[in-house]
């Protein structure tokens, strides 16, 4: 039997933070495991026959020091009663319950706290539920098969690659976890594509049709602008912005007053709202803030551009106006328009019409290199691209920024 140890106190147990195994005392064996992550969790070092094993107990601080001492001792009275607490909870892990939808499932609600928004989440489940589980998701997640995969994506794969291509990858995430959890045997992946579904389906790229987001051209801008201001309604004034600023419908969709520093000209977008995961600055040019300064604020919410409830916009509110004034053209596409005019009518250099696009520029050390934002460059473009969407057609001459800017 593992040697006792001096028992810890609840408080002594919250100060183990250096990482390894620390024993807790009071019943034998029990430890507690600090990662280097910083996570915590309790694990039962024991005999079961004559085999040394470890027996985890739970999560700290889910599984609190009291608990983890009536876990401790469940587990070794199991065990003095000749039963093998580990092959207890495989036997019940491989019930059949653990079907290919209920594990994906419990895949989607274990890493969703890691993704960037519901809506990823959302788009995993529809994907899954359209796709995987008509065909598989009843059966055993131990049982699916590389049959089973290409049941569920080879109708689509040509008529629908990207969506196919993603519901590839999720399946196999999704088996990749079930094996981890000990819920299926080790061994080739069924949905893996190098070295497996790669002889069975042509490459993506070969089938993928890739469809751009509709843009206007350039020399349309004017007009559809003069227009776009006569349009009433808030998607009306959040899609202008949009326009000004080059920026995507969801970071303009959840503006926050709070973003926005009128006085400085300046909108601050949290890390955590960009796609890229970077925090972003966008300058706001003169007709940027007299749209916001004309905006009206609402009791209760914080939403530049509120919905009838009090909520950030919904993502199809601008594509509806778009729609209604008859603009074949999407809300993403005009970020395509800016970057075709920084191109063919600027002399901008690239890497400042793509940051003003919030698109990674160079490689990773590239990036470690580069401390700036070429922000004021950035705010001389944008002051640039509202004056000609604004006064003129889109047809002005090439300019460069001045120089010196920085």
């Amino acid at each position: 039997m593992p040697k006792l140890a001096e028992a810890l106190t609840a408080l002594e147990v919250k100060r183990l933070t250096e990482p390894g195994l620390h024993a807790v005392g009071t019943v034998a064996g029990l430890r507690l495991l600090v990662k280097p992550t910083g996570a915590r969790s309790w694990v039962l070092r024991t005999m079961v026959g004559t085999r040394r094993a470890e027996l985890g107990l739970g999560g700290y601080p889910t599984v609190t020091l009291a608990q983890a001492h009536d876990r401790a001792r469940t587990a070794l009275d199991q065990i003095r009663a000749g039963i093998d607490p580990t092959a207890e909870r495989r036997s019940k892990r491989n019930t059949v319950e653990w079907t290919f939808e209920r594990t994906a499932l419990a895949y989607i609600a274990a890493h969703a706290p890691s993704w960037k928004n519901e809506k990823h989440g959302q788009q995993w489940g529809n994907t899954l539920t359209a796709y995987a589980f008509p065909v598989f998701g009843h059966k055993h997640v131990r049982d699916v098969t590389k049959a089973d995969v290409l049941a569920a994506i080879e109708p689509i794969w040509s008529t629908k690659n990207e969506t196919a291509t993603r519901v590839r990858n999720r399946i196999e995430l999704v088996l990749n976890y079930a094996v981890q959890r000990e819920l299926r045997p080790e061994g080739l992946n069924p949905a893996r594509w190098r070295g497996n579904l790669d002889a069975a389906l042509p490459k993506p790229g070969k089938v993928a049709i890739v469809e751009h987001h509709a843009a206007l051209p350039i020399d349309d801008m004017h007009g559809f602008m003069l227009r776009l201001r006569q349009a009433q309604g808030m998607g009306a004034r959040a899609l202008e912005f949009a326009v000004l600023t080059a920026a995507r419908s969801g970071e303009v969709r959840g503006a926050m007053w709070d973003e926005i520093d009128l006085q400085a000209g300046v909108w601050s977008i949290a890390a955590g709202r960009m796609k890229s995961a970077r925090p972003h600055r966008v300058p706001l040019s003169d007709r940027a803030l007299e749209l916001l300064q004309a905006l009206p604020r609402f009791d209760g919410t914080d939403a530049v551009f509120p919905g009838a409830t009090g909520k950030p916009l919904s993502d199809m509110t601008l594509t509806a106006t778009l729609r209604r004034m008859k603009v074949d053209a999407t809300a993403h596409g005009f970020r395509s328009t800016f970057r075709d005019w920084c191109a063919e009518r600027t002399s901008v250099p690239g890497e400042v019409a793509e940051m003003a696009l919030a698109h990674a520029v160079g490689d990773a050390t590239e990036a470690a290199y580069r401390r700036g934002d070429l922000f004021e460059k950035r705010r001389e473009l944008m002051d640039l691209w509202a004056r000609l969407i604004d006064t003129t057609p889109a047809t002005g001459t090439v300019r460069a920024l001045r120089k010196g800017a920085a």
